[in-house]
């Protein structure tokens, strides 16, 4: 058998793929009838008067001629109708029971003095490797108020630098700074 060299022969051409499709002819025609009758349409409005109120005229001239005691409505002025005669009927004076009754009762609401905990809380944002990786996170956070730590621990894996905020009395307040710093695009604080 023979080499052939497919590169060279070069691609066959699909005839069909290389015909036009037929003009539509029909959908053409239907464009520019349904346009001509448009502006005839348009044309024939154009034409007609406008002035309603002398062809009304020579109706009723007609009219009367049939029926000469007849009135017509160009006879018949048209008149707003007369306005009501009999006003709104006036309310009395409003009684309202809750404002005698209320001076009369009071409300007691016991509010549990805050309970002083041992407990601090602190906000970790990050652990690097490097100090430069921790430093740029707590430039982060000064950016936004917050005075961060870098912390240095040792672990079975090696030195680890961790910022950190706080120590927090409260976590709410921790849960506030956290919400601060997760608008500024920097997740991943734990509160320990």
């Amino acid at each position: 058998m023979s080499p052939t060299d497919y590169v060279s022969r070069g691609q066959k051409r699909n005839k069909k793929a290389a015909k036009k499709p037929p003009t539509p002819w029909l959908r053409i025609v239907l464009a520019i009838c349904v346009v001509s009758a448009f502006v005839f349409g348009l044309y024939q409005l154009q034409k007609t008067p406008l002035n309603v109120e002398s062809e009304q005229a020579d109706d009723a001239s007609q009219l009367s001629e049939l029926k000469p005691q007849s009135p017509t409505t160009s006879d018949v002025a048209l008149t707003p109708a007369p306005p009501n005669s009999d006003p709104l009927p006036t309310l009395g004076e409003e009684q309202w029971a809750f404002i005698d009754a209320l001076p009369e009762y009071s409300v007691e609401v016991d509010i549990p003095e805050d309970e002083q905990s041992d407990r601090q809380f602190i906000m970790q944002c990050g652990s690097f490797r490097t100090t430069e990786r921790a430093q740029e996170l707590r430039a982060k956070l000064a950016l936004q108020g917050l005075e961060a730590q870098i912390l240095q621990s040792e672990g079975s894996t090696g030195i680890w630098y961790r910022v950190v905020l706080g120590p927090y009395e409260r976590k709410r307040e921790a849960e506030r700074h956290r919400h601060q710093v997760r608008r500024a695009g920097i997740n991943g604080c734990k509160i320990w």
